[in-house]
């Protein structure tokens, strides 16, 4: 857990304008170089996707390491993973699309784990019955983004009853003590919240390879957990890419609250939805009239309306810049972009709602049923070693 003065970023809490370079130091991860970019693009034999060109994900655990293993044919896999409590929104889904492009461009295999169980364990307000519905939504939603179903594995928690002994053997290390200086548990913690840490941990020895994790940057602290015992149970230390947070509509601090709903787009909002919350809730660095930023010109850096362009919906780096300098230069008005931006977010949620239905017809193929995505977990998986 880290609480800094003006910021707090915990696994289940993010306020305030985060300082991302603090960040990095308090965390004791490392900025995602140049060089490792440049490393990635000559790997790949491609172009960078735009979270890694706008430093979207900016931060790594052995990142370095893992482009060595895949340079020198050990190889690797990818673990991500999603906490079912609602319906997903824009700042949810974004991560996956990177995590896509990975696996895309290594082909390799990749496991997500649906923690339904924890949002039991840390929500109270919700059953277990609540949190099973929402995973089998939420996965449609995330095979809608296109992985390659022969080569991941979806699994939820209270199903894959595996995963249980998967976390055995890193349970047996971990101390109450560490897990509290870690996630800040106290006496009045429930026993599953204690535990959990295991069981989030898990996935990262479903393969003798080095595991890289692609999520934000919040989600590190279980990582840590892993990389303290890893080595001393016969596995890799797991390594990891950190993306910064999707800003919510109210500002650029923080990040998108599916409990706050004026500051984000559901992947289920319609057409008029978008309009009316990016109409009326989203944040520009706009001026006080027209007049004046026609004269002074606006301020990009301070408008959600441009930092979502920046993230995930302008890919053309051109037409971005002549944006950015337009809004500098008092060319363009805040209406203009809003209804830029709006157009772009309802063309996006169309092509994934025809995506998601898409997704019905191969979803029992990666998710675990026996199926094939068992048979690709079974060839790969050894039993903990120690």
């Amino acid at each position: 857990m880290t609480s800094l003065e003006d910021f707090i970023v915990t696994p289940w809490e993010v306020e305030g304008v985060v300082d991302y370079r603090k960040l990095i130091e308090r965390f004791g991860t490392q900025p995602l170089t140049d060089d490792l970019l440049k490393k990635t693009q000559e790997l790949t034999k491609s172009e960078l996707p735009i979270f890694l060109r706008r430093k979207f994900f900016f931060s790594h655990r052995d990142y370095d390491l893992v482009l060595k293993d895949y340079e020198e044919g050990r190889g690797f896999f990818l673990y991500t993973g999603r906490g079912p409590s609602g319906p997903m929104h824009i700042g949810h889904i974004i991560p996956f699309y990177m995590t896509k492009w990975l696996q895309e461009k290594f082909d390799v295999n990749l496991y997500i784990q649906i923690t339904d169980d924890e949002k039991f364990f840390f929500k109270p307000e919700l059953t277990l019955e609540d949190t099973r519905k929402w995973a089998l939504d939420n996965i449609l939603d995330i095979v809608a983004v296109g992985f390659n179903p022969d080569k991941t594995f979806i699994f939820q928690d209270s199903e894959f009853t595996k995963i249980y002994e998967m976390a055995l053997p890193i349970a047996k290390k971990v101390t109450f003590s560490t897990a509290r200086a870690v996630f800040g548990f106290n006496e009045q913690s429930k026993i599953g919240m204690i535990f959990f840490p295991a069981i989030q941990a898990a996935p990262t020895f479903f393969e003798r390879r080095r595991c890289l994790i692609p999520a934000a940057i919040d989600q590190d602290p279980y990582w840590r957990i892993q990389r303290d015992y890893a080595e001393s149970l016969g596995y890799y230390k797991t390594a990891a890419i950190h993306s910064k947070f999707f800003p919510p509509l109210t500002g650029i601090s923080g990040k998108m609250s599916a409990s706050k709903p004026e500051t984000a787009i559901y992947l289920t909002d319609s057409p008029e939805d978008v309009k009316r919350k990016i109409w009326k809730f989203a944040f520009t660095g706009g001026r006080a009239t027209a007049k004046e930023q026609r004269e002074k010109g606006g301020e990009p850096e301070k408008c959600v309306v441009f930092k979502w362009l920046e993230i995930f919906f302008e890919p053309d780096d051109k037409k971005l810049e002549e944006r950015y300098w337009a809004c500098k230069r008092g060319e363009i008005l805040c209406g203009e972009c809003k209804a830029y931006l709006t157009e772009k977010v309802i063309k996006f949620l169309d092509e994934h709602k025809r995506k998601r239905k898409d997704a019905e017809k191969v979803v029992d193929k990666v998710k675990y049923t026996g199926g094939l995505a068992s048979k690709m977990w079974e060839s790969t998986y050894q039993g903990p070693r120690r």
